[in-house]
């Protein structure tokens, strides 16, 4: 009797411990970049770049700033030209809408960004963050990584550019720039208390004021150094402005302040972390004679004093069966289409359980292939899988499961000359590499990778199997690589497309992730 109440008391401080486990950073392993962040009440919300994926500008909510879920997108279509829709050889890879600014004013939420592939500065307001609907707005120019800010006296502004960091007025319904008005050059030179000349100028505004003085942050990375946190900081918005560097640890850097309904202060920042993309983090924030202390002892911390991370599944990814209850969304919002869908090609409809991915057009490559149905990739490990029936493919169709970068791995069915072959594509080197094919007479194969970004080992591995029991590699290693024509993490992501007639069509049975590999 007397082991079997240790053992319980045993288990019963093992739950304690686990309940009361701090948080860890980073506090999503996931490409999440470029956020930006506010609290109403209790609740915090928070925006973050997505580039070229269909819909974007997601919108995350907390409630104590380590377990986020997903709660829907800002839009659904960014703009509608070529490079949007992979028409006429175009693509708009890396870039769409980059940095984004949320606020909330008078009882309106308000999420701006601006993208290089309009030429425009977009607005997007709701009434209702997590329910929307949104309205959408945008006007020229383009302001690079703006700041969006309201300010006490009801003036709206927007601080935007990189070094040469410059403010200009809006109009009141932030229809565009207030007439009669100019820019101002808030900072010459917003680089300079970060060291010698810099690899990255000072970017990535953000503004909060915060007992009658402003505090603008930015990002910069010192010729030879690393990412930096900056804050310039000023009794009046115009200026003048001080700085100082404020945080430059592990490159974590980029982002700005958010307190807690008790008062404690952190700053969000994120890190570039290889393959996976760039990672969100919080430091703790301190006030010393006037000014936001980051970190502890000018380091980021490993623990936060902040309830522990319940996972990333399903919040920020999910598995998925492709079955849907009368009146259920189409599509969960971890899923984006890699660039605008052509929603007539895909259907959750056309058989029970199944998505179906039907070509419309011939496409020459991977990259201008349409209806590419991707979600993000978690660190420190994870594993992508999925079941396809290819009875239905035409000749010169490729359909499979992908890993998404600009050096991308395929892995996938191809109809060539009547017969089926499961292929496999690297591109880890930069040129796809595509190996010895075999033959499948089954209709149904499963797919399945694997990727490792431990200590930014950054490798997946990939495998197939006729009974989705017997796993079989096939062939080599897939090395990963963050590059800047493609500007975020891996994705997983599934795909068909047609080299030389069209109709044929894929059904992919479920998608299902796991935040590990097979040891």
């Amino acid at each position: 009797m007397k082991s079997y109440i240790f053992i319980l008391l045993l288990l019963a401080s093992q739950c304690v411990l686990a309940q009361t486990k701090p948080a860890q950073n980073p506090v999503i392993f996931a490409d999440v970049p470029d956020m930006a962040m506010l609290r109403v009440g209790d609740t915090y919300y928070m925006s973050s770049t997505t580039m070229h994926m269909s819909p974007g500008l997601p919108i995350m909510k907390s409630k104590d700033l380590i377990n986020w879920q997903m709660v829907g997108y800002a839009y659904d279509t960014l703009t509608t030209v070529d490079a949007m829709t992979l028409n006429n050889g175009k693509s708009t890879y890396g870039r769409g809408s980059w940095a984004s600014s949320i606020r909330y004013h008078q009882g309106t939420y308000y999420v701006t960004t601006f993208a290089q592939t309009s030429g425009r500065t977009h607005i997007y307001t709701t009434k209702d963050i997590e329910k929307g609907p949104w309205k959408a707005s945008s006007f020229q120019p383009s302001y690079h990584d703006h700041t969006l800010f309201f300010d006490d006296d009801g003036r709206v502004y927007m601080i935007y550019g990189a070094g040469k960091l410059k403010m200009i007025e809006l109009n009141a319904d932030l229809s565009g720039v207030k007439p009669g008005t100019t820019e101002q050059v808030l900072i010459e030179n917003a680089s300079l208390p970060s060291g010698t000349g810099p690899g990255l100028p000072a970017e990535g505004s953000q503004l909060f004021k915060v007992n009658g003085k402003y505090y603008l942050f930015n990002i910069s990375w010192p010729r030879g150094g690393m990412r930096t946190v900056l804050i310039h900081r000023a009794d009046k918005i115009t200026g003048p402005y001080e700085g100082k560097v404020a945080l430059q640890d592990l490159g974590v850097a980029q982002g700005g302040l958010i307190d807690t309904p008790d008062g404690q202060w952190y700053a969000y920042l994120f890190r570039d972390f290889g393959a996976v993309g760039r990672i969100p983090y919080l430091v703790p924030v301190k006030w010393e004679d006037g000014w936001p202390v980051l970190g502890v002892d000018g380091k980021v911390p490993e623990t936060l004093n902040l309830p522990a991370s319940t996972g990333l599944i399903p919040e920020l990814v999910n598995s998925d069966e492709f079955s849907r209850k009368k009146g259920a969304p189409t599509l969960p919002l971890v899923w984006q289409w890699n660039h605008n869908p052509d929603n007539s090609l895909w259907s959750l409809k056309a058989r029970k359980g199944y998505l179906r991915l039907q070509t419309g057009r011939i496409d020459t490559s991977f990259f201008l292939a349409r209806n590419t149905l991707t979600q993000r990739t978690i660190g420190p490990e994870c594993t992508g899988t999925t079941a396809l029936d290819v009875s239905k493919l035409k000749e010169g169709d490729f359909a499979g499961l992908c890993l998404l970068q600009k050096n991308y791995g395929l892995l996938g069915v191809k109809v060539s000359n009547g017969q089926k072959k499961i292929v496999m594509i690297n591109a880890g080197s930069g040129k796809p590499v595509e190996v010895p094919s075999i033959a499948l007479s089954g209709k149904k194969v499963y797919f399945k990778a694997e990727c490792n970004f431990r200590d930014k080992k950054d490798v997946a591995n990939f495998f197939y199997s006729l009974d989705g029991k017997t796993w079989q590699p096939i062939g080599e290693q897939l090395k990963m690589s963050y590059t800047l024509p493609h500007f975020m993490g891996y994705r997983f992501g599934l795909f068909n497309y047609a080299t030389q007639q069209v109709g044929g069509y894929a059904d992919f049975d479920y998608f299902r992730i796991e935040d590990q590999i097979m040891k």
